[in-house]
């Protein structure tokens, strides 16, 4: 949650926090639950805007004014090796890697922040004219979400706008995209203030699956009422999906399972 953040809640939306989920049965979205694999320390404090797994370790952006940082963090015990904080006058989101740069995302000021990887200090800044949600990278392209139902493709030697797509649910605009992964040729993405995460076709902006994860954050502790499910991170190499939330004491490693 962005904590001062206006949203319209969609209707799409509404019928999430409800609980309806006989409504996906009636098209050919496919649903998922999930199994618990393994659960590891995570930092209750942190207000997680963007997670990736890389190299062995965690790279996680957070957010809030005075509070947004940069970390890379060891898996198994939550130790931060490295951290770098933001002025107090930006609001941190999502992050992504590509190749030695970490690119991060601010909320309303525009900034793009490039950061070298392996010591953290600035590279170069962009502007993006959206607000700023999440981050992705397919492998030639970054992906950025801003809240809406719009996901835009950006060339990452420049940050110009290679294309567009508007993402939809049986039809209809889903809004409230937040925190981004780029998984096996599809983008996931949280939807902000539900338990679901949304799967998509990059090249058509169909959801083709959901991912329930409702009861995950009866499993952690919650450090506030801004606790809600956002961090997706994916180890192609292992292939092991990792979720967690912000304000979330723990990490959880888990698998789907199709319902």
């Amino acid at each position: 949650m962005k904590f001062v953040k206006v949203v319209k809640i969609s209707i799409l939306v509404l019928i999430f926090y409800s609980g309806l989920n006989t409504v996906f049965a009636q098209d050919s979205v496919s649903e998922y639950g999930y199994r618990i694999l393994n659960t590891y320390p995570h930092d209750i404090e942190a207000f997680t805007q963007g997670l990736i797994f890389h190299e062995g370790y965690l790279f996680e952006g957070t957010g809030k004014r005075g509070l947004s940082s940069l970390s890379k963090i060891n898996l198994d015990d939550s130790t931060v090796l490295m951290s770098k904080n933001l002025s107090r006058r930006y609001f941190g989101e999502g992050i992504e890697i590509v190749g030695d740069r970490i690119y991060q995302l601010t909320w309303q000021s525009h900034i793009v922040f490039v950061w070298d990887k392996r010591n953290f200090e600035p590279i170069d800044t962009y502007y993006n004219s959206t607000e700023g949600w999440g981050l992705a990278f397919n492998g030639t392209e970054l992906i950025l979400s801003d809240g809406s139902s719009s996901l835009y493709f950006l060339d990452p030697e420049s940050f110009s706008r290679t294309k567009t797509i508007t993402v939809t649910l049986r039809g209809n605009p889903l809004a409230n995209l937040n925190e981004l992964e780029y998984i096996n040729g599809e983008i996931w993405a949280n939807i902000w203030q539900t338990d679901f995460i949304a799967r998509i076709n990059p090249e058509t902006g169909i959801v083709v699956a959901l991912v329930d994860l409702t009861g995950l954050s009866n499993e952690t502790d919650l450090g506030s009422r801004e606790a809600v499910l956002n961090g997706i991170a994916w180890d192609e190499h292992l292939e092991r999906l990792f979720v967690t939330g912000k304000h979330w004491s723990n990490l959880f490693q888990i698998e789907l399972v199709k319902k």
